[in-house]
């Protein structure tokens, strides 16, 4: 889903909440696709900080279908993701690169919110050989 930023950066102190539901239903990387069993739509608060400057907060949570390294077993994993990002809109895509500033969530105007919970999952994607291990742990109580 995009979220036009015109509106927030049409003035300074500005702050928009949205809610938007996720479009993509796995997670597809090199280990693999991993659908996801539940997802709840995610929360952003989007704020201006004057200059041209955003902060870019969310949260979403997310159940993944993870096969055990293991067992191959089906191991339903967690998800909860918190971000809080801030953006220059005044930089370049290539400025960006050159500042290894990873906000190729943000195309022009535009937030793409399945891009950002994408490279969010990517970053704390878990260990698939601990997720038996926390599962057990997750039972016992």
């Amino acid at each position: 889903m995009l979220i036009h930023l015109n509106d927030v950066l049409s003035c300074e102190e500005k702050v928009i909440t949205r809610t938007a539901d996720l479009e993509m239903n796995s997670f597809d990387s090199v280990l693999g696709s991993f659908p996801f069993i539940k997802k709840e739509p995610v929360e952003l608060t989007i704020t201006n900080l004057g200059e041209e400057k955003l902060r870019i907060e969310a949260e979403a949570e997310l159940t993944a279908a993870v096969p055990c390294d293991r067992c191959l077993e089906e191991v339903k994993v967690p998800l909860k993701l918190s971000v809080n990002r801030e953006v220059d809109m005044k930089q370049t895509a290539e400025g960006r690169i050159e500042d290894m500033d990873e906000t190729d969530f943000v195309i022009g105007y535009n937030l793409d919110v399945d891009r950002l919970v994408y490279s969010e999952i990517l970053v704390n994607w878990p260990d698939p050989r601990m997720a038996v291990i926390a599962e057990i742990f997750k039972n016992s109580n």
